[in-house]
């Protein structure tokens, strides 16, 4: 299989902590997708342009994090960091679904900051997905995920979205959120991954 993704990307990093825990990283191979070339491949396996892409053997091509995570657990035999069934799986669901909104709202600002000029920024738009961010935490900080022994992709997502902080907006996110802060330390320490897919 073939993932094609950017070592900065917290939803391809997602998809290889995943990949990791499910013991199916030896069978992907990473190629480093550039998202704003209109000759890179990328588009010819996603006529989105957006990572992460994964490639099967047979050449299908499946996107996006989701839907790429969904199937390395079915790969792996099903129900290992998707609950199968019940009120659980929903949990787990909808906590990767916070996590991936405080994702996608963190790109948001990086991106109107890299892809506008100054004098057509809107500090308006900006503020509006820094409000998603902060609520996003705020419910994680009152709520802090189960951090099991093989950790369900709802909390491999916190951890993604918490590392992508880190990495565009520095610590602090942290600032009156002690529990997040320390489960953060919690599931580095526990998921060597973590560290492995750190983007530099």
């Amino acid at each position: 299989m073939i993932l094609r993704s950017s070592p900065a990307s917290p939803f391809g990093r997602k998809v290889k902590i995943a990949a990791h825990v499910l013991g199916v990283m030896d069978r992907i191979e990473i190629i480093v997708a550039d998202t704003l070339n209109p000759e890179d491949s990328l588009r010819t396996r996603n006529p989105l342009g957006k990572i992460p892409a994964l490639t099967l053997e047979d050449g299908t091509t499946l996107y996006d994090s989701r839907v790429i995570v969904d199937y390395l657990d079915h790969l792996a035999g099903g129900g290992k960091i998707i609950p199968a069934h019940g009120k659980e799986r929903f949990e787990v669901l909808t906590l990767q679904a916070l996590a991936d909104g405080v994702m996608d709202a963190a790109l948001l600002q990086v991106y109107e900051t890299r892809f506008r000029d100054e004098d057509k920024r809107s500090p308006k738009w900006v503020e509006h997905q820094s409000g998603k961010v902060t609520r996003g935490l705020d419910a994680l900080e009152a709520h802090v995920p189960h951090l099991s022994p093989v950790p369900t992709i709802g909390a491999i997502a916190v951890a993604c979205a918490l590392g992508y902080l880190d990495l565009r907006f520095g610590e602090g996110w942290r600032s009156g959120r002690p529990r997040l802060a320390a489960w953060l330390d919690d599931f580095a320490a526990r998921v060597p991954s973590y560290a492995v897919t750190m983007p530099h």
